[in-house]
């Protein structure tokens, strides 16, 4: 009688574990994969933008997976897709755009995904500064932008009130950057101007800002067969004028990404030009000045100048070879990205752009400028013109390894090995030789 009447319980449990088990199946968020390439506090900040949706709702689960630099998040993925293993969602930085529309069969594109899924998706709510840079030539969205930056100048104030200098009148042209270097030198200052990202900066954006071609066919946005053209007589130009800057400390090279920010952090340079998105790093460590933000100098005897300047950072692209089911979930996570809300406090908390109107429109009614004067320089900068086919943005198979080309024959000019129209004449042949490898595995 109590063997039976065990029996009995030991089958009931059994039979309510199973149905726990079935509920707790059948309600069991569905999992996207996110990977990124923010460490740090950018890592952090991914991970609250991740914890947010999730808790918004209950059918899905953000998971952000961190994979290292730019360079190792893209080729990962890819990899990934081939071993039929992608996650729904990488971040890739905007040189890799072309690579990624080149993956045939691989990119599930932003405006099909919203379609497909039937979720409200209206392009019209990003800046189009932003957005034309991912998108196709009819106009689509390939990529949702998230961490989109561009670059700006950061001076030091109180070294400009030691020079006599209006602290809150920064160099608008190049000729006053020269003017204001010598100012800053004279009053005991080592360095007028360093620079980070001097491809990105100093030829790409450069040309941007100017409104001349860096390449043929619109910036390669018009086919893989574009050639480079940044030896022209203007960058020839302004290439001169920074190597004989360089003998006098007027400019003073730092290395090839953000190696400079030192020199600006510890008063050494009284200028810093670099991505919009180095203002909380550069709050962070300018803690014995104050310092402000102002727009890149341009050439004033250049016609049109300036125009407008180009954006660097990454977009979130969508792989395919998940089930068909889960990709509501990534519309539903990549609408919850570009709310008002949650773009304005990414785009406070690390100096992105907000890449929507609505976003940058709320942080304004929040008085985040007027209490951050120069934060929305970069917005400024980007917006104040609308662009042209040289200002759109760059589309370029090989790039990462054409950048290291670009540096490579830039700091031959920096040592005095090259001449300037020698080091720009080579970059272009060799970046062409590359281009074109591209363009023949891609046909």
């Amino acid at each position: 009688m109590k063997s039976s009447l065990l029996n009995r319980r030991i089958s009931a449990l059994a039979v309510s574990a199973a149905m726990l088990t079935l509920s707790s199946g059948a309600y069991a968020a569905t999992e996207i994969q996110w990977w990124h390439a923010m460490g740090g506090k950018l890592g952090e900040k991914v991970n609250s933008i991740a914890e947010g949706f999730n808790k918004s709702q209950t059918a899905y689960k953000v998971v952000p997976v961190y994979k290292g630099n730019y360079t190792e998040t893209m080729t990962g993925a890819i990899a990934a897709f081939r071993a039929k293993k992608a996650p729904h969602i990488v971040q890739v930085f905007e040189v890799g755009t072309a690579s990624m529309m080149a993956a045939k069969g691989a990119i599930y594109p932003v405006y099909q995904l919203m379609a497909d899924n039937k979720l409200a998706f209206d392009p019209k709510n990003y800046l189009s500064a932003v957005t034309g840079y991912y998108a196709d030539s009819k106009g689509n969205m390939l990529s949702m932008p998230f961490n989109s930056s561009t670059p700006v100048m950061y001076y030091n104030k109180d070294l400009f009130k030691k020079a006599g200098l209006d602290p809150n009148t920064p160099p608008k042209t190049w000729p006053e950057m020269e003017a204001a270097a010598k100012k800053l030198q004279a009053a005991g200052v080592k360095c007028g101007f360093t620079t980070g990202w001097q491809s990105w900066v100093q030829l790409e954006n450069f040309s941007a800002w100017h409104n001349v071609p860096f390449a043929t066919k619109s910036n390669g946005f018009d086919g893989f067969d574009s050639k480079f053209s940044f030896n022209s007589p203007l960058h020839v130009k302004h290439i001169t004028q920074l190597a004989e800057w360089q003998k006098s400390k007027i400019f003073d090279y730092g290395g090839r990404r953000s190696d400079s920010a030192p020199k600006f952090y510890t008063q050494e340079c009284a200028m810093y030009m670099n991505s919009s998105a180095a203002y909380s790093g550069i709050k962070a460590n300018a803690k014995d000045f104050s310092f402000g933000v102002g727009m890149l100098p341009y050439w004033p005897a250049v016609n049109g100048a300036p125009q407008n300047s180009i954006i660097g950072g990454a977009t979130l692209w969508v792989l395919k070879g998940r089930p068909a089911a889960e990709y509501k979930g990534v519309g539903e996570f990549l609408n919850y990205l570009s709310s008002a809300d949650v773009q304005a406090g990414w785009h406070q908390a690390t100096g992105y752009l907000p890449v929507t109107y609505a976003a940058y429109e709320l942080t304004k009614k929040q008085g985040f400028y007027a209490k951050n004067p120069g934060t929305d320089v970069s917005i400024n900068q980007m917006t104040g013109k609308a662009p042209t086919a040289n200002s759109r943005g760059l589309r370029f198979g090989n790039f990462v390894q054409i950048r290291d080309v670009i540096n490579e024959e830039l700091e031959g000019v920096w040592a005095g090995k090259k001449s300037p129209q020698q080091a720009l004449d080579s970059a272009v042949s060799r970046g062409n030789e590359m281009l074109r490898k591209f363009e023949a595995a891609n046909k």
